[in-house]
């Protein structure tokens, strides 16, 4: 996602600059400051705990947004709740929202991916209304799993601005 951020000006990083630690409420509040600022509806690119970010986004917030690639999000179990003695905006993770995503939106899914089994992703597929595309033996989709350049994701990613709302 970083290399496609940096090859095209016109794309933004929310939140900026990027990296841990973040608290869940303030990737949504970067991510809610990244979509009302852009000119046009956004098609948003998110990965792993980006992803998480994105639900949660959408649970809570309307914009414009066309659609959105979510690559390998982590699995949460369901009924996991954050540690108890923190404010639910202090957590890093919270209860991952299921309810169907506003917008389009294509879920890449690994065969293999450390952090999520097929059927989770599935599951996550289904619940958010989000097409599953099967990446097959594909880790975490990142460079860790041997990623550098990803024509696939792009094709993706290029079908989603095509498609009409």
């Amino acid at each position: 996602m970083r290399r496609w951020a940096d090859a095209h000006p016109d794309y933004r990083w929310a939140p900026y600059p990027p990296g841990p630690p973040f608290t869940l409420a303030e990737r949504v509040a970067a991510l809610h400051e990244a979509v009302g600022d852009a000119p046009d509806p956004a098609v948003l690119v998110a990965h792993s705990a980006g992803c998480l970010t994105v639900a949660a986004w959408a649970a809570r917030h309307t914009g414009p947004v066309r659609a959105a690639l979510l690559v390998t999000p982590p699995y949460l179990d369901p009924t996991w709740e954050p540690d108890p003695n923190r404010p639910p905006d202090d957590s890093v993770y919270g209860p991952v929202p299921r309810a169907r995503l506003p917008f389009r939106s294509i879920l890449v899914a690994s065969r293999t991916d450390p952090y999520t089994t097929f059927a989770q992703f599935r599951q996550y597929a289904e619940d958010w209304g989000a097409e599953l595309f099967d990446a097959g033996d594909a880790g975490h989709v990142e460079t860790a799993s041997g990623y550098g350049p990803w024509p696939a994701g792009e094709l993706l990613l290029a079908r989603l601005h095509r498609q009409p709302d």
